[in-house]
């Protein structure tokens, strides 16, 4: 069988069989080239989701260089042209599944707000999305708005968030990497779960 009969072979399998062929050809490009599918893909059509997107890809670097400020990239640590790949990546693999973006907003870190504007072309800065990497005590007040924001949406379409680690740990426990997705919904007064997804 010819490499391009073998491909169309596994493109024509199960959402695993097309991702594991994309990983196999385009590693790094996997999960955004296949966006949300199956049944996930079908859930956030319908709308009233939340996309919980961590940053993409940073220069090197752990939280910000000292003395950064919010006013002023060029003292924070940035995306890294992979990252600024990534983030376009994303919204051009939700823009292919049909996965409709209500409201964009995103922490007023630049990496953030690059982020959404890559992915979405749009962007409105939240400081409830604000990192508290280095102000532990501003944790519990933020996760609280957020949560009874996040609780309280049902659309039009879905909700993209583009925050830090921290906040959505905080938020939902699992460790994201960056320009991971986590996708959730309001059901019955608890934020479920409903997929994850990379850029």
């Amino acid at each position: 069988m010819s490499r391009r009969a073998a491909a169309q072979a596994l493109v024509r399998t199960a959402a695993g069989g097309a991702a594991l062929w994309l990983s196999l050809t385009r590693p790094r490009r996997a999960l955004a080239a296949a966006g949300p599918d199956g049944g996930l893909a079908r859930e956030l059509r319908e709308g009233g989701c939340l996309l919980l997107i961590r940053h993409a890809n940073t220069e090197p670097g752990l939280g910000d260089p000292a003395g950064f400020r919010l006013d002023d990239c060029r003292t924070q640590r940035n995306l890294s042209q992979d990252g600024r790949r990534q983030a376009q990546a994303l919204g051009g693999a939700l823009r292919r599944a049909g996965v409709p973006i209500g409201p964009v907003r995103s922490s007023r870190w630049c990496r953030c707000l690059d982020t959404a504007r890559l992915a979405f072309g749009r962007v409105e800065p939240w400081p409830v999305l604000d990192s508290f990497f280095s102000d532990r005590e501003a944790e519990p007040a933020r996760t609280r708005e957020l949560r009874d924001w996040a609780l309280a949406f049902r659309g039009p379409g879905n909700a993209a968030l583009v925050t830090h680690q921290v906040n959505i740990t905080a938020l939902v426990g699992p460790v994201p990497a960056m320009g991971e997705v986590i996708a959730l919904r309001s059901v019955d007064g608890q934020l479920r779960t409903i997929g994850r997804f990379a850029s």
